[in-house]
Order: C-alpha cells, then sequence, then structure tokens
C-alpha cells in the first residue's frame, strides 16, 4: 500500500503535456504496416530504427503478448424523415451483456452515445440496409451523457452481421477526418479475431504475418489475451490534477493457458500495446483480490485506486497463481474481469520487461502510463521523436519502451 496516495491523486496534468504540432499527427496509416518507424529506449538511450528490425532486436525467449481485439463498426448514422442525421455510438452490449451472445442475437441492447440528440424525441429511428432490411432503434433509457438504445431488425442476420453491413470504422475524433475504405482493414490488427472494441490497440497495427513469422523463427513465445478497447481511451484528461479524472472501464478475457505462461516467463514479458500492459497488471491486482478474499461479485473488477490502496503483499507470479487456482476451482478456464486500472507515475508495474507503444496525446492517460514506466526520460523519447519526424498518434510510429525498474 502506498502510505500516501495524495502524492498520485495530485498529479498535475500540465505536467504531462507537450507541443504536438498537428501535421506531425499521423491521419493515414504508411502504405506498407512494417515500414514504420521505432524508436528503442533502454537504459536512458535512445536508438533509431524501423519496425520490421522488431524480430532482430528482441532477445531469444522473450514472451510477446498480443490483445487479439477486433474493432466494430460501431458507428451506426441514422437519418429522419425530417433529415436530421442521428449518428449512433455503440459502447458495449447491456442486454445480453456478454459480447459474444450480443453478436450472435437476433435483438440486443447497447449502450450508445448518440450525435445530434436534441433532434431525437421519443420516436424510433429506421435505417435500410440493401433494399431489404430495417434495422430499428428505440431509446430505452437516458443516462444523459449516454443511452441504452435498444437494436432489432427485420432478417435473420446476427447483431454482428448487421453492423458489418450497416456500420461505419469509428476511427478516432483526432484525426479530423471521416472513416474511408482503408479504414476498416488497416485500423485493425492482422491477428485480431474476437469482436468488441471501439478503438484498436494501435501498437499491433505495425505488426504483419511476415514479422510474426520471424519472431517465431527467432524463438520468442506468443501468447494472446482479450481486452476490448473504450472510447474512453481516447477521452482527454479535462481536470487539472488526475483525481478529478474517472477513468474508464474496459472488459477482459484471459485464458488459462495465457496465465500459465505468464508464469513461467515473468521477468520476459514484451507487451504489444497499452491494452495489453494494462491487462497484464489488472490480473496482479485481481489475483491479490482473490488470494485475500472478498465481494464475489467485486471480486473480477479493479477499481480506479486499488492498485494504490491495496496491500502488495505477494509476487507477481503468486498473483498469477491465486487467479489460476480460482478459475479451477470454478470449473473455468477463461477469466472474465473489467478494470478501471489508472497507470500513473508512482505506480510500479509487475509485469513486463518491456512495452511497444505508439506515440500518444499530450496530457492524455496514455502518455502518464509511459511516464510510469520510463519515468522523467519520457520528455527525452517525446522530443527525440518529435526531432526526427516520427508520426504521432494511432496511424503513427512506434517505440520500444523498456521499463525503468
Amino acid at each position: 500500500m502506498y502510505k500516501d496516495t495524495t502524492f498520485v491523486k495530485n498529479i498535475q496534468i500540465s505536467d504531462y503535456n507537450y507541443l504536438l504540432p498537428d501535421d506531425k499527427i499521423a491521419k493515414y496509416p504508411l502504405p506498407r504496416r512494417d515500414q514504420s518507424k521505432l524508436l528503442v529506449y533502454q537504459h536512458g538511450n535512445i536508438d533509431f530504427n524501423l519496425f520490421n528490425k522488431l524480430p532482430e532486436i528482441l532477445t531469444t525467449g522473450n514472451l510477446m503478448v498480443f490483445n487479439n481485439t477486433r474493432v466494430i463498426p460501431a458507428r451506426l448514422k441514422f437519418k429522419k424523415a425530417s433529415g436530421a442525421n442521428i449518428e449512433i455510438f455503440c459502447l458495449e452490449p447491456i442486454d445480453p451483456a456478454d459480447y459474444q451472445l450480443a453478436f450472435q442475437s437476433h435483438k440486443c441492447v447497447w449502450k450508445c452515445m448518440v450525435g445530434n440528440l436534441k433532434k431525437w424525441k421519443d420516436d424510433g429511428l429506421v435505417m435500410e440496409i440493401n433494399g431489404n432490411i430495417k434495422l430499428n432503434a428505440i431509446k430505452v433509457k437516458d443516462f444523459k451523457t449516454y443511452q441504452y438504445i435498444e437494436f432489432t431488425w427485420n432478417s435473420p442476420l446476427t447483431f454482428s452481421e448487421i453492423i458489418e453491413l450497416a456500420g461505419v470504422t469509428p476511427i478516432p475524433p483526432y484525426l479530423n477526418r471521416e472513416s474511408e475504405d482503408i479504414d476498416r482493414d488497416r485500423y485493425q490488427t492482422v491477428y485480431s479475431s474476437i469482436k468488441g472494441s471501439v478503438a484498436a490497440p494501435t501498437a499491433g497495427l505495425h505488426f504483419t504475418s511476415g514479422i510474426l513469422q520471424s519472431i517465431k523463427a527467432k524463438g520468442l513465445t506468443e501468447t494472446e489475451l482479450t481486452l476490448h478497447v473504450g472510447a474512453g481511451t481516447l477521452k482527454p484528461v479535462q481536470s487539472d490534477s488526475i483525481a478529478g479524472h474517472e477513468m474508464h472501464t474496459e472488459f477482459f478475457s484471459v485464458t488459462l493457458q495465457t496465465l500459465s505462461l505468464l508464469k513461467e516467463n515473468h521477468g520476459k514479458i514484451i507487451a504489444v500495446g497499452t491494452t495489453t500492459l494494462r491487462t497484464l497488471e489488472s490480473l496482479y491486482w485481481l489475483g491479490l483480490k482473490v488470494k485475500n478474499g472478498g465481494e464475489e461479485k467485486n471480486l473480477l473488477h479493479l477499481d480506479q485506486w486499488d492498485a494504490y490502496e491495496l496491500e502488495p503483499n505477494l509476487s507477481y507470479t503468486e498473483a498469477i497463481d491465486a487467479l489460476s487456482g480460482y478459475l479451477k476451482s470454478k470449473g473455468m478456464m477463461e477469466l472474465y474481469a473489467t478494470t478501471q486500472i489508472m497507470i500513473i507515475p508512482g505506480y510500479k508495474a509487475r509485469s513486463v520487461e518491456a512495452l511497444i507503444t505508439n506515440f500518444h496525446q499530450p496530457k492524455s492517460t496514455l502518455l502518464l502510463l509511459v511516464a510510469a514506466l520510463i519515468g522523467d526520460d519520457w520528455k527525452k523519447v517525446y522530443d527525440y521523436a518529435l526531432n526526427h519526424d516520427f508520426r504521432f498518434l494511432s496511424y503513427g510510429d512506434s517505440s520500444l519502451l523498456y521499463v525503468n525498474l
């Protein structure tokens, strides 16, 4: 436990700001994924390379952990008879709440953000798809900042098939452009498989099948987990201190097999992306909660400040053992949990040797996560990237950051 959580809660967001010119933001992906630049930071030193050299840089024996979530075309654009445009942005399933069941369903309720909400009274919306399918949307509950929307349609197609036909890829708002055909493919990792994200785990966008084959050939082990990236990951911090920021909740799942690999390879783990790192670190605290016992309904949820208020009296491998034992006692082969973990300066990373990640927005929780791993050297890393024409944000270049212990 931190003796005084005041320090982390009073972190001033203005201390994690930098000037990001618009021309440094990559509006489109490069023609080839693996031709992006790669900044390598280790022991205070910075090297420059191309991403396709990553297999040569990594060490034989490392375990690489990927987030296999897949971005859904979550933006549904309706047009009222009056001519008003209403955009519904699907965030997460409510009924059924299970992602797989929701996508297989023929009627469902989703938590959504609604654009031009004032123009949508109590009437339903209808979208015509391919001339013979009608997708209906009805508001069932108003939470002011978001809505519960019920979707029904006159077709045997599943909801997954419906949004693939009708939806638009939700590219980040800071790209300042509409989604285009190229985004449907390029805003996905080549290994994405489990539908549910509304934003891509962008560190993985640089990988190709060729790089993945080279990584295996070198003797590195790979495993996957799933964290469905929410819209909150792109939300800038508006408060002066981090204490005023509410961290978003994200769903994740990890198999028993992956838990076993994490235990066997602790100290040699490379997290591909901040979403993967958030999951790996969440596993430690959930293992701690399971070991110490507690209310079953909250046992597999990590609150925003749990990592700063719980007593970290287990090693990482002991925490993973506790989770594995819990799953086995329940006859489960996979962990399903939620996390609000906030990784900010003052946090000690327990799971990884290094992180592969893109370059993040000023004053964002993702930038604070980077600062938690490498300290004030984040300024040196970002200055180097800016001065060497690196491309920033989701479609930008990459970095390999070794954790400062």
